[in-house]
């Protein structure tokens, strides 16, 4: 046997086999996932400016974090002093019915801006996603994920500039699951079904409620790119083979 024919075969076979992946592809395209999911908040982050972090709820889907701005005892409230209570994420989850690729809302989101003293807030709060696929299906998984809080310093003559803002962080994680030996990616595409808004605002003193949306992807197949290196291996191959000819031939 040639071992251009070894080549050959191999080649052949591999090209049958993408042909099948891709075809595979395609059924994975058409499928649905259906389930239902819960969340809640894990350990916060306080960040560098951040010297007396307070906050509840770690384990819980309600979090709060900053110490309330509590106004002086006076018969007289002064201008600007108000007693709002701490910030506050509460996160509950839904029921949902996804197609690959395509975006739906995993969850609802309701966030309150307090009045806080500075230094008593936090940076970061981690997002343990809970999702439970329905069968045939059959996995329940956590997705990790981080949001960003920025807190400004109010300013009572500007709402603008009092409002506080929530994102999610890009810097995404554990966001992978596997169904019959195919990898899937669940990715957080934000705040709007429509463009990707990865960040909500809340004014002082008020509540924002919002949805989350995510997207199901599947993970490309790393066959091509085998093949490709095996194409290549072999036309090195079949020129090597065509120079040792020429040079007997020329004898």
């Amino acid at each position: 046997m040639k071992l251009s024919f070894v080549f050959a075969t191999a080649i052949s076979s591999f090209f049958v086999s993408a042909t099948t992946g891709f075809g595979f592809s395609g059924q994975a395209h058409a499928l649905a996932f259906t389930g239902i999911s819960s969340g809640i908040w894990g350990e916060p982050t306080p960040g560098s400016t951040n010297t007396n972090p307070i906050y509840t709820g770690v384990g819980s889907n309600i979090f709060t974090w900053g110490n309330p701005n509590v106004c002086p005892p006076s018969s007289n409230t002064p201008s600007g002093c108000e007693i709002t209570g701490s910030n506050k994420l509460t996160f509950n989850g839904t029921s949902f019915s996804a197609d690959i690729n395509s975006v739906f809302k995993v969850a609802d989101l309701s966030y309150f801006n307090g009045s806080v003293l500075e230094g008593t807030s936090v940076k970061f709060v981690p997002l343990n996603l809970n999702v439970s696929f329905s069968p045939p299906v059959g996995i329940s998984q956590v997705f990790d994920f981080d949001l960003r809080l920025e807190n400004t310093a109010n300013d009572a003559t500007d709402p603008e500039k009092s409002a506080d803002f929530v994102f999610i962080d890009t810097n995404l994680s554990n966001r992978s699951f596997t169904f019959e030996d195919n990898k899937y990616t669940l990715e957080l595409t934000g705040f709007n079904p429509d463009i990707r808004q990865t960040g909500v605002k809340a004014f002082e003193g008020a509540t924002t409620r919002t949805a989350i949306y995510a997207k199901i992807k599947t993970v490309p197949e790393p066959a091509p790119v085998v093949g490709l290196s095996l194409l290549g291996i072999y036309l090195i191959f079949r020129k090597n083979s065509w120079r040792r000819n020429t040079k007997s031939f020329g004898g």
